[in-house]
């Protein structure tokens, strides 16, 4: 009875930290971790936040010099923590100009407690269907390209300056449904789930 309290307990701290914003979420390290390629683990930083992900890697159907093909348009997605045993959310992901690159579109990670966002950029790839499976988008390592606190000055997500995109299932563009001239502009919306690791 005592070791549930505490751990409920520790699990409430955990969520006031990350609604004040102030420190950082312990990160138990996954056994599937240590499996990770070398090339993803940042030298020097420290996980600080550990989520998983739910949504979609948006196409849109485009003109090409040789037909038709999806392209990438951005993601969007709900990132979660578990607390207390239920999922709960504490940042949204999608694509916005960045004001550190003169509004270049970048990943963007916005908290949902302070509003607090980083930008990042993709500096190490990992497509390797042995390691990521097959029919799932690239694990990567992404290093910050921009950051802003929220409007109080919360800086859960400012302070990131590595984030691993690990663990990925689903999100590879469609092979059909982008071949005929109608075809152009349609959008394909393709369900996905990842972890987002957080680092500082």
């Amino acid at each position: 009875m005592v070791r549930h309290v505490a751990s409920v307990s520790n699990q409430w701290v955990a969520f006031l930290c990350v609604a004040a914003l102030g420190c950082a979420v312990p990160v138990s390290a996954a056994p599937a971790d240590a499996a990770l390629p070398a090339k993803l683990v940042p030298e020097g930083a420290t996980a600080f936040l550990r989520t998983h992900a739910l949504g979609t890697q948006n196409y849109v159907c485009v003109a090409t010099g040789s037909g038709l093909a999806w392209r990438f348009a951005g993601p969007q997605a709900t990132l979660f923590v578990s607390l207390l045993g239920f999922p709960q959310q504490v940042t949204t992901h999608f694509l916005s100009p960045n004001p550190e690159e003169a509004g270049l579109a970048r990943a963007t990670w916005q908290a949902s407690f302070d509003s607090s966002r980083v930008w990042a950029r993709a500096t190490q790839i990992v497509d390797d269907p042995a390691i990521i499976g097959a029919g799932n988008i690239p694990w990567l390592l992404l290093q910050r390209a921009g950051g802003s606190r929220g409007p109080t000055g919360g800086a859960l997500l400012s302070q990131t300056t590595w984030i691993q995109r690990i663990r990925t299932v689903g999100g590879v563009a469609p092979a059909t449904g982008c071949s005929q001239s109608t075809d152009v502009g349609a959008l394909a919306l393709v369900p996905y789930s990842t972890d987002y690791v957080f680092f500082r």
